[in-house]
């Protein structure tokens, strides 16, 4: 069962030893973009609005479905 997963493993992780240096600082570039878009950004751009406005969940779930089946 788990031997597909297994090759597959094996062809990543010998793709990853033989790439070159402009893969691997290619990747590192990915990974700190990636790491700002989700970790950084986050943070500072997209609080918790139902967190800091609404006290319970009951409130929070309320306020959701108003949202979503509000028709204009």
């Amino acid at each position: 069962m788990f031997k597909p997963f297994r090759i597959l493993y094996r062809i990543y992780v010998d793709g990853f030893r033989n790439i070159g240096i402009t893969g691997k600082s290619l990747l590192i570039v990915l990974a700190v973009k990636l790491f700002i878009m989700f970790a950084i950004l986050k943070i500072f751009f997209f609080p918790n609005f139902l967190k800091q406005n609404f006290d319970n969940d009951a409130e929070r779930s309320d306020h959701v479905i108003n949202q979503i089946t509000n028709t204009k």
